[in-house]
């Protein structure tokens, strides 16, 4: 939009009327508040307090978009509360690692130009609300185990934890892991692992053989769909458990209480240090930011409890 016309649209003031784009904004805020909701009526006050002040004001400027001479807001002012499975800094952050990630994709490529991706998926039998720690903590030593394998073929990985519902079982959840690896291009003329290879490894490793399934894939970087690099990389980098599944209290009071202080992300060999799991105001900002010079904020929305939208407002709440 062009921000001279900004005041043609202003109708009711809403987010959505200067940016249609940012309607994502009104999505994830609201699904704080309703995370927000559980955790106060189930004695987390001190979480439940910090989620009501997230993002609960927004500063955005105008940029200008060079190549189309277009208008766009972009955020620039903001206050995230951190909590773990916040909806919003779910969102925030998994937008920052990605643009991280395709960001270093170019040095990637130059510095192993023949490399390929491999996605991988490592799974464990569903475990009891109770012993989702401990059984975090096992997949933890499992995968120490499978990278010290002698034929172990990665350069590099990136490993994140889900953890979703089970839907047949009440009380029971599903922890996997998705991993995207890097690898020689002589993997597949000389170090090829067969997905029975790989299951009867990450069983060795897990100490489990009652382990039924991995799921191992070659990414392809201009294939479109499941297998495309994008796809995978989004895959690894999205957010810890279903937004969905944090509807259910006992399954959101379960995650918290069994994965306090637990890492979600790791990396290592040469894509280690490449993400970041703590990250400050400025960078969960920077999640959309094209790089160019910042302005200072001239347009603010606050957050409307009662109708779950951003509204304009004449100055920083």
């Amino acid at each position: 939009m062009d921000k001279n016309n900004a005041q043609s649209v202003e109708s009711q003031g809403f987010l959505t009327d200067y940016s249609a784009k940012d309607a994502s904004w009104d999505k994830w805020r609201g699904k704080t508040q309703d995370v927000e909701a559980i955790y106060k009526n189930n004695d987390y006050e001190s979480l439940a307090s910090r989620m009501h002040e997230c993002s609960a004001s927004l500063g955005f400027a105008w940029s200008d978009d060079l190549d189309t001479g277009e208008s766009k807001l972009k955020l620039r002012q903001a206050r995230f509360c951190k909590v773990r499975h916040c909806p919003v800094c779910m969102w925030r952050r998994s937008m920052k690692n990605s643009a991280r990630f395709f960001n270093a994709l170019p040095d990637l490529r130059a510095a192993y130009p023949t490399a390929k991706f491999l996605f991988l998926t490592l799974t464990v039998p569903n475990c009891k609300f109770e012993d989702l720690r401990s059984t975090v903590v096992a997949m933890n030593t499992g995968w120490k185990r499978l990278i010290q394998r002698k034929d172990w073929p990665a350069l590099g990985f990136v490993r994140s934890v889900e953890v979703t519902k089970e839907e047949t079982r009440a009380g029971y959840c599903h922890p996997h892991f998705h991993c995207l690896l890097i690898v020689p291009a002589s993997y597949f003329s000389q170090g090829y692992i067969t997905q029975a290879k790989w299951l009867e490894m990450w069983q060795d490793a897990m100490r489990d053989p009652t382990i039924s399934q991995v799921d191992i894939r070659t990414v392809k970087p201009k294939l479109e769909g499941a297998d495309s690099l994008e796809s995978a990389i989004l895959e690894t980098l999205k957010y810890g458990t279903k937004v969905s599944d944090l509807m259910d209290p006992d399954f959101l009071i379960c995650l918290t209480k069994q994965l306090h202080k637990m890492r979600f992300l790791s990396s290592g060999g040469v894509l280690k240090d490449i993400l970041k799991e703590d990250m400050s105001d400025s960078e969960m900002i920077e999640g959309e930011s094209d790089g160019e010079a910042e302005a200072e904020p001239s347009l603010f929305f606050g957050w409307k409890r009662d109708i779950k939208r951003y509204k304009k407002a004449k100055k920083a709440a």
